[in-house]
């Protein structure tokens, strides 16, 4: 059996996560990440992403479907990337530590490789960075 690398699961392909804490409330953080702008931000441009479970999207980047949102807490949905052969799942988590603390998370499994899984660590802290500068 092949050792695994960093990042591969048994099961759910290539996964990768990024967190950071921001000096804001909660619901400041929901906000930033699902505000049109925000998911603009970071699933790209598109009309309009309803956040209910079962809703379609299309964006710039790719596509997907919204599968969980529990409001000021987690979203999670597929994506696919054009150029990807199938969909990832991403869950976006928001965690609050204390009432001006609060943890912005992106987790993405299903990944297809460990490029794929690089590019994406990559494209999730440059989120995070672009967060923190808009809050």
């Amino acid at each position: 059996m092949e050792p695994k690398m960093i990042g591969q699961t048994k099961t759910a392909g290539f996964q990768v996560g990024v967190r950071r804490t921001f000096p804001i409330s909660q619901m400041k953080a929901w906000e930033l990440v699902t505000s049109d702008e925000g998911l603009k931000l970071w699933l790209g441009e598109s009309t309009r992403i309803t956040l209910e479970p079962g809703q379609k999207y299309i964006t710039k980047t790719g596509a997907g479907e919204i599968r969980v949102v529990k409001p000021l807490q987690q979203l999670r949905l597929t994506w696919k990337k054009e150029e990807w052969q199938k969909p990832s799942t991403v869950q976006v988590r928001i965690i609050s530590k204390e009432i001006d603390k609060t943890t912005i998370s992106f987790h993405q499994e299903n990944l297809s490789d460990k490029n794929t899984r690089e590019e994406m660590k990559e494209y999730w802290e440059k989120i995070l960075e672009v967060l923190k500068e808009r809050v």
